[in-house]
C-alpha cells in the first residue's frame, strides 16, 4: 500500500496496458480515477466492485475541455491529484503506411492524441502538482522512437516528441518537488495490439529477437516500473526514460 492517500489519473485507461496500470496502482493503495474516450466507467466500476476507491471520465485528451473536466472533477472528487500516467495514444488502430503515403490528416490525428493530448495533460495538472510542491507524471512512451520503425514515422514521431517533452518539462517542475519520467515500452502482447494483427505479425518476432530477454513482453511486465515511479522510491528521478522491453534498447 505504498501508494495510499494518493490519487492517480490514468489515461487511456479502459483497456489494455492502461487499465493494467490502473489495476496496479489501485493495488498499492492509490484511489483511480480512469480517463479514456471509451469504456471508462465500466473498467471504474471493475475497481470499485474490487474495492478500490475509482471515478470514470470520458475524455479525449486532445480537448482542451475535455482535459480541463477531468481534472475539475478529479479535484471535485478526491481533493487533489498526485500522479498523472499519459497512456492515451492512438497505436492497436495504425495500418503500415509508407512515409511518402502518409496524410495531413494521418499526421494531425496521431500528433492531437499522442503529443498534444499529453501536452494538455501536463499544462492541466500542473497547477495543482505545483500548489501541495509534490506530484509524479508518467509519460508512456515507446521503444519505436529510440530504434525506428518503418512504416509508422508518425506514430514514431509523435512518441520520439513526447520523450523530448519529459526531459524539458522535468527541468521546469522540478523546482516544485514534481518529477516527470517516462517509461519507453517495447513491442508487448497487449490487449490492444491482438486487436491490431498487421502490426503484431510485423513486430513481434523482430522485437523478441532484439531482447537480452528473448521472450514476448506482457502488460504485466509494464505496471511495476510505474508503480515504482508513482512512489517515494523514485524521488530522486526525474527527466528519465526507462525502458521495459527486455534488453532491447540501451539508452
Amino acid at each position: 500500500m505504498k501508494l495510499k492517500g494518493k490519487v492517480a489519473i490514468v489515461t487511456g485507461g479502459g483497456s489494455s496496458i492502461g487499465l493494467a496500470i490502473a489495476q496496479r496502482l489501485a493495488a498499492d493503495g492509490a484511489a483511480i480515477v480512469i480517463a479514456d474516450i471509451v469504456g471508462a466507467d465500466d473498467a471504474a466500476g471493475g475497481l470499485v466492485n474490487a474495492g478500490h476507491s475509482a471515478l470514470g471520465l470520458a475524455t479525449d485528451v486532445s480537448s482542451e475541455r475535455d482535459v480541463q473536466t477531468m481534472i475539475d472533477q478529479t479535484i471535485a472528487r478526491f481533493g487533489h491529484v498526485d500522479i498523472l500516467v499519459n497512456n492515451a495514444a492512438i497505436s492497436k488502430t495504425l495500418k503500415m503506411t509508407p512515409f511518402e503515403k502518409l496524410s495531413v490528416a494521418d499526421w494531425r490525428k496521431i500528433l492531437d492524441v499522442n503529443t498534444l493530448g499529453t501536452f494538455l495533460c501536463c499544462r492541466a495538472v500542473s497547477p495543482h502538482m505545483r500548489a501541495q510542491k509534490s506530484g509524479r507524471i508518467i509519460n508512456v512512451t515507446s521503444g519505436t522512437a529510440f530504434k525506428g520503425a518503418p512504416f509508422l514515422m508518425h506514430y514514431v514521431a509523435s512518441k520520439g516528441a513526447v520523450i523530448s517533452m519529459t526531459r524539458s518539462l522535468a527541468r521546469e517542475l522540478g523546482p516544485d518537488n514534481v518529477t516527470v519520467n517516462a517509461i519507453s515500452p517495447g513491442y508487448m502482447l497487449s490487449a490492444g495490439n491482438f486487436e491490431n494483427p498487421e502490426f503484431m505479425q510485423a513486430q513481434r518476432q523482430a522485437a523478441i529477437a532484439s531482447r537480452a530477454l528473448p521472450r514476448d513482453g506482457y502488460e504485466a511486465d509494464i505496471v511495476g516500473s510505474v508503480s515504482f515511479l508513482a512512489s517515494d522510491d523514485s524521488a530522486f528521478i526525474s527527466g528519465q526514460i526507462l525502458a521495459v522491453d527486455g534488453g532491447s534498447v540501451y539508452h
